[in-house]
């Protein structure tokens, strides 16, 4: 679970309850139930979303949301390891001894990456179709933001509409003069609602998709590059070399192999392949 995305929702609902309880007591939370604002707001949001995207990728809302909160980092420098491993075993077994190491990845990007290794595809049809799979995922994420991001448009502004058509409700039976500050305060819930979840929950969660979709593709270029580079017949010191240069140097040092001596003193290994790590 992403703790910081749901300790900071927690912690403004635990501020915002606090600052009312602190000023009005428990009767001052009542102006905040008011479910027709809520229905408004939240179904005017959801109701111009399905205007916008087709009902699939509305539909699909559940599964990216859960990608947003429970969605942890992936170990990136078990990657490089693990294709160190790889590397060391084809190099002194050959390409026919790492089936089984393969077959046992819980990864299928990479699986399917050194599977196509194993069957003895050049390089150029294995970067193809990698980058090919990549480029839709990359799609996919977008699309997934660009919701969110939506939600977060329409929300506040759903909360404006919610809030005018209140107060042309409550201005329009204004028999009792003193009831008015009470339907305004109603009203104007919609407006906390609207500007509430738009900039606490939905754009804040598009950027965190972003994030997540950015930290995603990095690990699919790396492992594009590693899968090139095995093809390509890299030492493994080669490899390892070539894969910690995408990592952070937190991550760099977390990577707990040793060079043998033989490969430090071989000269002339292979180039590198693949796509150029970021920057």
């Amino acid at each position: 679970m992403d703790i910081g995305t749901v300790m900071g929702i927690l912690a403004f609902f635990g501020m915002g309850v606090a600052m009312i309880y602190h000023a009005e007591g428990w009767a001052g939370f009542k102006p905040f139930a008011n479910l027709e604002a809520l229905l408004m707001v939240m179904g005017g949001t959801f109701c111009a979303t399905l205007v916008n995207y087709p009902l699939k990728s509305v539909v699909g809302l559940g599964k990216i949301t859960r990608k947003v909160l429970f969605q942890g980092v992936e170990d990136t420098a078990g990657i490089v390891v693990t294709f160190r491993a790889l590397a060391e075993k084809a190099k002194k077994e050959g390409f026919l001894a790492i089936e089984q190491d393969v077959a046992k990845l819980e990864d299928d990007f990479m699986k399917r990456g050194l599977q196509m290794v194993l069957e003895g595809q050049d390089q150029e049809f294995i970067r193809n179709m990698l980058e090919t799979e990549l480029g839709f995922i990359r799609e996919r994420h977008k699309g997934g933001a660009e919701i969110f991001n939506a939600l977060g448009t329409y929300s506040p502004a759903f909360g404006i509409i919610g809030t005018v058509l209140g107060m042309i409700m409550m201005l329009s039976s204004i028999e009792d003069v003193s009831a008015v500050p009470r339907r305004m305060a109603l009203a104007l819930a919609a407006a906390f609602y609207g500007l509430g979840s738009g900039y606490l929950i939905f754009l804040p969660m598009g950027g965190k998709l972003k994030r997540r979709s950015e930290e995603e593709l990095l690990i699919k270029e790396i492992v594009i590059r590693g899968v090139l580079l095995l093809q390509s017949g890299a030492t493994p010191s080669i490899v390892e070399a070539n894969l910690k240069a995408y990592l952070e140097p937190s991550q760099r040092v977390l990577v707990k192999t040793e060079q043998p001596a033989a490969e430090a003193a071989a000269p002339g290994a292979p180039p590198a392949a693949g796509p150029a790590p970021r920057k």
